[in-house]
């Protein structure tokens, strides 16, 4: 027999369920009773797919109200020490303060897990951080699926990549000095799952695919030693690159299975299979967990059968990863074209392949023959479609010239022509993009979308949205403003349906963070911008006022890495695709009179290879797309990039060569820390640093903004310095936002005052 498995499941519901319950408590409309109610609702749901589809485990331990590190903080009673929360008596409202902040705390800081986007809370390790135990959410979860019957195989995060992806705050020399107190807790958690007759327990160490140096890799035959003594069986599991290089180690360490993606790294296999352990299970991810097309089931199983010789019934059937980057369910998807859809295969699905694996590995192949053809011609038809290429677009993408990738002028030359035509005050004020996304124009966008709306009612609806936006930064008095975005569902899905070569659904939600999903488009030919997306809404907008407006774009690497992307030609082809598209967009804007153009990059850091030595190429593709759609302007048009929820310090000199005239970053949930390499480095060109946390529901005073500033202005110099949010303002509400801008202008103000007041005492003196 083979066992079929995947290690993890979305957690937000084909129809975001969980999102809708999570805002609805939030807004205090539901009870958290009501609310627990959807989470257990939504695990038993879950559950039964994974046994219909044919699966011997369900997985336990994957769903979580926010982040599943947070979780395991919570189940650790690791929370940080600030909050000034009791690890047992933790509430479910404390949870939430810790992943939203409110008006007392500011929020934990958050960035992106590994090369993917979603976003996980960031552990705050510091001298007096305890494991003392906390919430027993994960063992009321098993008590949930043992009542329902189902056989449960647990997940949990790893110590040693729990410790890694935290930041040392204070009174540590180094995160594993944390170690000695944290193993007893993991002891702790895994004899309790034990004795609750948990036979298998998933123990994720994604680090082990990273260049981990000695220290760290030192430290996991000790600790595991340690865990394996009163545990269930321990299946490590390692995902989004090889691990070829630690198969020493892993052979060594005391594990009754290891788990490894061979989607994102084949080439591993042989060099694992080479000294197996004899009766360890080897459980092989040859279904994509990061993507949607539909596997080659024929190539997988023949990837398998060749362990198969090797492992017997030691081999384990799986998924690449857990399938939380995936959508839920394709068959909502009743508008997408019959040929497109075929090519697909979201979560549901991808646990029908992993099933259909494993039964033709035991000798059913004739019962799921039809499976096995169907997967073959939906193959046969990507590959021969006439929607997959444009000649026009790769004969233009061959004579790219040198030239076109750079600026006329130098940063130095592009800022005084720019400040003559501007005339922006020091310490310039202006938002990311969007603002509030009220139910009323979400419902405008649906109905227009439906044909219950006009076109002209929706123009009339979308017009005044950007005069009530504009006359509001106007009376803030904001210096530099924007539209606001009213139009747009989402900054990549909202481009992807005006370019050829992007598909899109109406139900392929993704968890980006808590109760934040996005709808990915997919990229499954060549794209190609048939006509002006933003012209007419910036146009309109500019002339509302004689303050610069701002138009907005998301640019290629985001477009690339926000989608779910075609798997037959290499990636930088496809990002200098969508770079020309983008170009001719910036251009049209020019054209039309926009002075300051904003290309939005915040998925730049993302897309770095988690590998250093696989770096240079991406950084040099991804650069050369940026410069590619942003240099075809005038040195008196200002270009504008974003980047946010990232480490960005080790690619600083890729951001100083993208060379747009000024950044906008996330920085505040950092406390400014971010911030300090771009010091160090000496960025060259303007920068606003985000002084202040939109995703979170608390309006943050004027002293600290200007305490945020104070540390940014000892890096940057104040001609330099710009003041902003850190991201846009879709998913806050008009109160909020408008007290939290009051006290960015009245920060902006203050501190221009400061200046003059001490140049005034110098020039006297």
């Amino acid at each position: 027999m083979t066992t079929a498995h995947i290690l993890g499941f979305p957690r937000i519901g084909a129809q975001r369920e969980l999102k809708f319950s999570l805002e609805a408590y939030w807004r205090g409309e539901i009870t958290e009773a009501t609310l627990l109610d959807s989470g257990r609702d939504l695990r038993s749901r879950h559950w039964a797919l994974q046994r219909q589809a044919g699966l011997d485990m369900v997985s336990v331990g994957d769903f979580a109200w926010y982040d599943q590190v947070l979780n395991t903080l919570a189940l650790l009673g690791a929370l940080p020490t600030r909050f000034g929360f009791d690890a047992q008596a933790l509430s479910l409202a404390d949870y939430f303060v810790a992943a939203r902040g409110n008006q007392q705390h500011v929020a934990m800081e958050m960035t992106k897990w590994f090369d993917t986007n979603y976003h996980y809370l960031v552990p705050e390790w510091t001298a007096d951080t305890r494991f003392d135990g906390g919430v027993n959410w994960l063992f009321d979860e098993l008590a949930e699926s043992k009542a329902e019957g189902q056989v449960a195989k647990v997940s949990l995060i790893g110590p040693l990549s729990l410790l890694y992806l935290g930041k040392v705050k204070g009174g540590l020399a180094h995160a594993l000095d944390l170690l000695p107190a944290l193993i007893p807790a993991y002891q702790t958690i895994l004899a309790r799952l034990q004795q609750a007759g948990v036979a298998w327990l998933q123990i994720d160490e994604p680090i082990l695919a990273l260049e981990l140096d000695a220290r760290w890799l030192d430290a996991y035959a000790p600790a595991y030693t340690a865990l394996a003594a009163q545990a269930p069986k321990l299946m490590l599991t390692t995902y989004f690159e090889t691990v070829q290089e630690r198969a020493g180690l892993l052979h060594s360490l005391p594990l009754a299975g290891v788990h490894l993606d061979l989607v994102r790294a084949p080439q591993q296999l042989p060099l694992l299979l080479a000294g197996w352990p004899q009766g360890r299970v080897l459980s092989a991810g040859v279904i994509d967990g990061r993507n949607i097309w539909r596997g080659d089931l024929a190539a997988a199983l023949q990837q398998l059968q060749a362990a198969r010789q090797q492992l017997g019934p030691d081999l384990w059937v799986a998924s690449s990863c857990s399938l939380l980057h995936v959508p839920v369910d394709l068959q909502s998807e009743s508008a997408l074209d019959a040929e497109i859809k075929s090519w697909l295969a979201f979560a549901t699905q991808k646990l029908a392949e992993v099933a259909a694996l494993k039964r033709s590995l035991q000798g059913e192949a004739a019962a799921v023959a039809p499976q096995f053809e169907a997967a073959r011609q939906a193959l046969h038809s990507r590959r021969n479609s006439r929607r997959i290429h444009n000649p026009l677009v790769q004969q233009r993408l061959a004579r790219i010239a040198a030239e076109e990738s750079g600026r006329r002028s130098a940063f130095p030359a592009r800022s005084k022509a720019q400040q003559e035509r501007f005339q922006l005050p020091l310490f310039p004020t202006t938002t990311i993009g969007s603002f509030p996304q009220t139910a009323e124009l979400r419902q405008a966008r649906a109905s227009y979308k439906r044909g219950r709306l006009s076109h002209l009612d929706y123009l009339e609806t979308m017009r005044a949205e950007i005069r009530a936006v504009l006359q509001q930064q106007e009376r803030l008095g904001l210096d530099v403003l924007v539209h606001g975005e009213p139009e747009r569902n989402d900054m990549v899905e909202y481009f992807g349906e005006q370019l050829w070569g992007y598909g899109f659904t109406l139900n392929g939600w993704v968890q980006s963070y808590g109760s934040r999903c996005v709808k990915p488009p997919f990229i499954y030919g060549d794209v190609y911008r048939p006509e002006a997306m933003t012209v007419a809404w910036s146009a309109y907008a500019q002339s509302l006022s004689e303050k610069p407006v701002k138009g907005m774009l998301t640019g290629p690497v985001t477009m690339l890495q926000w989608s779910f992307v075609r798997d037959d030609q290499p990636r930088a082809t496809t990002a200098l695709q969508i770079a020309l598209a983008l170009r001719d967009e910036v251009a049209d804007l020019e054209q039309a009179g926009i002075g300051m153009i904003q290309i939005d990059e915040p998925a730049f850091r993302e897309g770095l290879p988690l590998r250093a030595g696989d770096r240079s190429h991406y950084l040099a593709w991804a650069v050369r797309a940026f410069k590619l759609c942003s240099s075809g302007v005038s040195d008196a048009t200002q270009i504008h990039t974003h980047m946010c929820y990232s480490e960005f310090n080790d690619i600083l000199p890729s951001i100083a060569a993208m060379d747009a005239d000024v950044i906008t970053i996330e920085t505040s949930r950092s406390d400014m820390e971010l911030l300090d390499g771009f010091g160090e480095f000496a960025y060259p060109n303007d920068i606003g640093p985000g002084v202040y946390d939109i995703h979170s529901p608390r309006v943050p005073r004027v002293a600290e903004m200007q305490r945020l500033l104070q540390k940014a202005r000892s890096v940057i110099p104040d001609a330099r310095l710009w003041l902003n949010p850190d991201c846009g303002l879709k998913t806050r509400d008009w109160p909020v936002t408008i007290a939290a801008l009051e006290n960015l202008v009245q920060t902006a103000r203050l501190l221009r005052a400061s200046v003059q007041e001490t140049e005034e005492h110098v020039d006297c003196c």
